[in-house]
C-alpha cells in the first residue's frame, strides 16, 4: 500500500518538470525552427553580391476619366558581377516603389553571361530591341568597358571588364539596355557551339 502513492508523487514530480511534456517539447522544437529560418533568410540577404543602379527615373501620366493620372517609371539593372544581369521597370505613384517593383523585375528576367578567364565575352554579338541596335566585340586585357549609357551599365553589372560596344539607332535608354540584354543571351562559348554542331575545337578554328 506504501508503494502507489510514492510512485504517483514521482510521476507528478515527472510531470512538473519544464520540457518534460511532449507537447512542450514540440512547440519549443517549432520555435527554434522559426528563428534559424528567419536567421538563415537574413544571412542569405546580407551575404548577397547583388547590386542595383537605376538608369532612368520619368515622371509619366495616364489620361483617365477624371483627368491625368501622375506616377513614376524607373528603369533599373540589377547583377552580381558574375555573370548574371537582368533589366526591370517599375511603375508607381513614388520613386521608392518604382525603384523596388524594378529590381523584383530585373531579377525574374536575369541572364546568365558567358565570361573568359580575361572577363571579355567569347565572341562578337549584335542585339535588337525595337529601333535600338547594340554590337558587342570582345577587347583585350586592359582595354575596360568602352560604352554608354545604360549599356555601359548592363555590361559593368554583369562582370564584364574589357569590352567594346556601340549603339546603333535609338538613344532611348530601355532599347538600349534591352537590345545589349538581347546581344548577352545570345552569346555562347567555343565548347558549347562546338558540342551543338558535333566538331571538335580544333575543326572549330580551323
Amino acid at each position: 500500500m506504501t508503494d502507489t502513492p510514492t510512485k504517483q508523487e514521482i510521476q507528478s514530480k515527472n510531470d512538473n518538470v519544464p520540457g518534460a511534456n511532449p507537447v512542450e517539447q514540440k512547440k519549443n522544437n517549432r520555435n527554434d525552427r522559426k528563428r534559424n529560418r528567419r536567421g538563415d533568410s537574413k544571412n542569405l540577404e546580407r551575404d548577397s553580391d547583388w547590386q542595383e543602379r537605376v538608369v532612368q527615373i520619368r515622371r509619366v501620366s495616364k489620361t483617365v476619366k477624371g483627368g491625368k493620372k501622375m506616377s513614376f517609371r524607373a528603369i533599373v539593372v540589377v547583377g552580381n558581377e558574375k555573370g548574371q544581369v537582368g533589366v526591370g521597370v517599375g511603375k508607381a505613384g513614388d520613386v521608392i516603389g518604382a525603384v523596388r517593383k524594378g529590381v523584383s523585375d530585373g531579377k525574374k528576367n536575369l541572364v546568365r553571361v558567358p565570361l573568359t578567364p580575361n572577363n571579355s565575352i567569347p565572341t562578337l554579338s549584335l542585339g535588337r530591341d525595337g529601333a535600338a541596335n547594340v554590337l558587342i566585340r570582345p577587347a583585350a586585357p586592359g582595354t575596360g568597358v568602352i560604352a554608354g549609357g545604360s549599356i555601359r551599365t548592363v555590361l559593368e553589372l554583369a562582370g564584364i571588364k574589357n569590352v567594346l560596344a556601340k549603339r546603333l539607332g535609338s538613344k532611348t535608354p530601355l532599347n538600349n539596355a534591352r537590345a545589349a540584354m538581347v546581344a548577352l543571351s545570345q552569346l555562347r562559348t567555343h565548347k558549347s557551339a562546338s558540342r551543338e554542331r558535333g566538331i571538335s575545337l580544333e575543326q572549330l578554328y580551323s
